[in-house]
């Protein structure tokens, strides 16, 4: 995939009727396979019939059929957040049967398509590459540096104090990593060079 990837800005929700079935897409922003089994397991309806699932974090991913035929659910919902350019992101499809069977095809369509129509009206956010950067700073250019990096978009995630200054641990968008590394070498005039965390 060539273009940016995104994520969902925020949970979002999409219910459909289908052949008296009735299937709840509900998706979440996650950064981590701890977070997104967490949100299985709260979303998932015990008293539904299934309660299938995908999950994408960069280059780890799984799906669960949950009962359903074997590749019926999870894979189409997988397939959906792909097919959308999305990333760090859980589907739940929660099925309450209606009593009609839908057949292999329809199972597919039905959890694909639920999954791909919850993630196409959800508020989405491009996913930024973020750098960590450490730096020690004496105390005469840290309210300068601090508002310089601030411009950047750097965040000080960590901030310890020493005799001399501050030690600071700094999370800012990778594009921009160098850019801070040569202000903070002009702020300090040589005396303080960032180094990667990461």
């Amino acid at each position: 995939m060539s273009e940016s990837l995104h994520t969902l800005v925020q949970r979002c929700r999409h219910l459909e009727d289908i052949k008296k079935s009735r299937f709840l897409a509900q998706a979440a922003p996650v950064d981590d396979a701890g977070q997104a089994l967490g949100f299985v397991r709260e979303v998932g309806d015990p008293l539904a019939t299934h309660n299938c699932w995908a999950y994408r974090i960069g280059q780890d991913y799984r799906f669960n059929d949950d009962g359903e035929p074997g590749g019926t659910a999870g894979r189409p919902i997988l397939q959906a957040i792909e097919g959308q350019g999305i990333d760090r992101v859980v589907v739940v499809v929660t099925r309450w049967y209606g009593g009609t069977k839908l057949g292999a095809g329809g199972l597919v369509r039905a959890y694909g398509g639920t999954a791909a129509e919850c993630l196409r009206v959800a508020e989405r956010v491009p996913i930024v590459a973020m750098a960590r950067l450490g730096v020690h700073v004496e105390f005469a250019e840290l309210a300068l540096l601090k508002a310089r990096l601030e411009e950047l978009g750097a965040q000080v995630e960590r901030e310890d104090f020493d005799t001399t200054g501050a030690m600071l641990e700094l999370r800012l968008p990778e594009s921009l990593a160098t850019d801070a590394q040569a202000r903070i070498v002009d702020i300090s005039r040589g005396r303080s060079e960032a180094r990667r965390l990461d």
